[in-house]
């Protein structure tokens, strides 16, 4: 009875640690079925892709998706602009967080004061609010942005 006892003891521990070692017992699996690998990179990689920015925005602007899809949630792009170049004012459904690896930008959201990113800079833009940028004459602004939700931008519309 006593060794039943200390087999049934041994079993369920194990299929404690089988669980708690399992990645998908803390919702972190990929539930797709593949193995994500780390990732390091930084805006002068050469392997980079660079595609272009939305067609409102004016010709020089390009975006390289560093991870994730840009139609699903949570995905990470490096923006990057000419020195002197004139952000659009525009909105995104999705929330932004924000780091300035190259360059300097002005950037100006509705209703607020002119904020100046310097290279590391963190900045946060909240979902749907408006806003506008310059970079900097001197450098291009290269601008690390993670994406809450799937990357979209859409322009102000002017008022006449």
């Amino acid at each position: 009875m006593k060794s039943a006892l200390n087999f049934y003891k041994i079993k369920v521990v194990m299929l404690f640690f089988t669980l708690l070692a399992s990645p998908s017992f803390f919702g972190q699996g990929n539930l797709e079925g593949e193995l994500e690998t780390s990732l390091v990179r930084t805006h002068t990689d050469k392997d980079l892709q660079w595609g272009p920015c939305p067609s409102f925005m004016p010709e020089g602007c390009t975006i390289s998706v560093l991870h994730g899809n840009p139609s699903k949630n949570n995905v990470d792009v490096f923006f990057k602009v000419p020195a002197s170049y004139e952000i659009p004012e525009h909105w995104h459904s999705s929330a932004e967080r924000m780091i300035l690896v190259s360059g300097e930008l002005h950037v100006t959201y509705e209703g607020e004061k002119e904020q100046i990113m310097k290279v590391g800079s963190y900045a946060f833009g909240p979902s749907t609010k408006p806003h506008t940028a310059k970079c900097g004459d001197k450098d291009p602004c290269v601008l690390f942005i993670a994406f809450e939700e799937p990357l979209d931008a859409f322009p102000m519309v002017l008022k006449e």
